[in-house]
């Protein structure tokens, strides 16, 4: 189904949301993109992360031109000092 993505965002699976600790490490591994993964899609999709990652997003997407999380990540911080001066009255 990778092909059929424009955008392929991934989260870390939430260990905190699990109330039995086996049912984590059941799914843990489950949701995984590595750099192999990348040559199932389409040229121009991208992969968003809201990070940390834990191991969802294997490194070696890193380089990869589909990767846009680390662009994602500025963005937002560039987002919430925005937000901030609305809200403080500065802008």
């Amino acid at each position: 189904h990778l092909r059929e993505l424009d955008v392929i965002y991934m989260t870390r699976v939430q260990k905190e949301r699990f109330a039995d600790l086996q049912e984590y490490e059941k799914v843990k591994g489950s949701y995984r993109l590595v750099a192999e993964d990348l040559n199932r899609t389409k040229k121009n999709s991208i992969v968003m992360h809201p990070l940390p990652r834990v191991d969802e997003v294997d490194p070696s997407v890193d380089s990869s031109t589909h990767a846009k999380y680390f662009q994602q990540v500025g963005n937002g911080v560039i987002l919430r000092m925005g937000l901030l001066g609305l809200v403080l009255g500065t802008l």
